[in-house]
């Protein structure tokens, strides 16, 4: 375990010989930087080539953002913002997820022979324990009760763990982005709170799309019979994946107390951020414009997580304007 623990709790950069933003324009500069990458490599690129790999190595490394979970400044809420807060039945789940993420990737970088990209997702293992950090500070700050961590525990095939946690990032993330502007607008979450956490947003985006390229490299890179038998278990991921999302999970903690995580709420959550009905045209509509919005910056020869736009779009079509127009919840 020591060995893992190094790879997600060693900074990739010295951050305490970083400066702080001495202003709101430099500030912005890094946010923009954040945001926004094309890679110097002219023409296109062939996916799976060392090209390839070397052009999302590089945008991990030189998008990563300083900010500090030391640093966090989260803003003082009225009771009532607080309570709306302490209300959503997700930072058990928040917390844990970033626990597992975090040891699944450490543990696969362990089995990667490719140094680039065993560094680029050591880093991403890193940025892991850093939102761990940050949900764990903003639980305590705001004095958000948890259940007790369970003990996390080496996967015993690497390669399907980081496989279930970054198809689950695809998913997540892209209903995560149209909840995150819903409650930006109703005004769930204060302007200050939506600026404080908005780094972690855009943060997952830069994860998936890392897991979005790796998988093509990788599946490009395997032979005839180890592609057979790796599309295999990508099947039997989604097969998994299904099955936890089917419902609400009851789990035990650490310390024998049963507690449930709630694995619908990317996708059932629309009325706990909002006082106004949405329809579930105007989620998926606003999930799709979100996902486009935060990817857009990037050079676009990088390829996209594909499959929950292309069914989104797919049901926007498909199904009936009575469902589409009636309110979730």
């Amino acid at each position: 375990m020591s060995n893992l623990k190094e790879i997600y709790t060693k900074l990739p950069e010295n951050l305490s010989d970083l400066p702080k933003a001495k202003s709101d324009k430099e500030l912005e500069a890094v946010h923009y930087s954040v945001r926004h990458w094309m890679s110097s490599i002219p023409g296109s690129i062939k996916i799976g080539s060392n090209e390839h790999k070397q052009m999302v190595c590089k945008m991990f490394r030189e998008t990563f953002n300083p900010y500090r979970p030391s640093f966090m400044n989260w803003p003082k809420l009225s009771k009532e913002e607080t309570d709306r807060l302490k209300s959503l039945p997700i930072w058990d789940i928040a917390v844990h997820t970033e626990g597992k993420a975090r040891l699944r990737m450490a543990a696969y970088v362990k089995e990667l022979l490719d140094p680039e990209m065993a560094d680029a997702i050591a880093r991403n293992a890193w940025e892991e324990n850093r939102h761990k950090e940050v949900l764990s500070d903003l639980v305590d700050f705001y004095g958000i009760p948890l259940a007790s961590e369970p003990s996390y525990k080496i996967p015993k095939d690497p390669e399907w763990a980081y496989l279930v946690t970054g198809f689950s990032e695809c998913w997540d993330s892209f209903f995560a982005f149209g909840l995150f502007a819903i409650a930006e607008k109703s005004g769930f979450f204060s302007k200050e709170l939506i600026e404080t956490f908005e780094p972690v947003m855009q943060e997952e985006c830069r994860h998936i799309l890392l897991f979005a390229n790796w998988l093509a490299y990788h599946r490009a890179n395997l032979s005839f019979l180890a592609r057979i038998k790796f599309e295999a278990k990508v099947l039997a991921v989604h097969g998994f994946l299904i099955y936890e999302r089917i419902g609400i999970v009851n789990r035990v903690d650490s310390k024998g107390k049963n507690y449930c995580e709630d694995n619908n709420f990317t996708i059932n959550g629309v009325n706990e951020l909002s006082n106004k009905r949405t329809t579930l045209r105007e989620f998926f509509q606003l999930c799709l414009s979100e996902n486009y919005r935060r990817f857009s910056g990037y050079d676009s020869r990088l390829l996209r997580p594909k499959t929950a736009p292309f069914l989104t779009e797919l049901i926007l079509k498909l199904l009936p304007n009575r469902l589409l127009n009636k309110p979730l919840g």
